[in-house]
């Protein structure tokens, strides 16, 4: 099975967690952690602050690492490292997702994440409010 390998930030500011749409390919409309593919030759680190900037135009501080998931879909293996992240400098444009939204405590399952993702949400509400 082919295997890919993505980082993902995981931003939370006030007690809310920041949540993107898909806006193209096969999980079109999921919700998701903003990131994306490593590149031959980048940290993962490095990659998700490259993604964070091709996709939000933001800037992020990379922290600690929350969590790797490992997940099978029908066609390829995922490995997912999610790491907590924080926005340094910019406002978030959207240029590759649909939709965006800050979920607290209190909505964090109103959109429908997309079953990667949905491991890592149930490890946020501790962070929510």
């Amino acid at each position: 099975m082919k295997m890919i390998e993505v980082v993902a930030a995981i931003i939370i500011q006030e007690g809310k967690v920041f949540a993107t749409q898909r806006g193209y390919g096969e999980f079109k409309d999921g919700w998701e952690f903003p990131g994306g593919k490593i590149e031959k030759g980048e940290t993962p680190e490095e990659a998700l602050k490259r993604e964070i900037k091709e996709e939000l135009d933001v800037s992020v501080s990379v922290g600690g690492l929350l969590e790797t998931v490992e997940y099978d879909y029908p066609n390829f293996h995922l490995r997912m490292r999610c790491y907590l992240s924080t926005i340094e400098t910019g406002d978030v444009l959207l240029k590759e997702h649909e939709d965006a939204r800050w979920l607290g405590k209190s909505d964090l399952y109103s959109v429908a994440w997309l079953p990667a993702d949905i491991c890592v949400v149930k490890r946020l509400e501790k962070y929510c409010r």
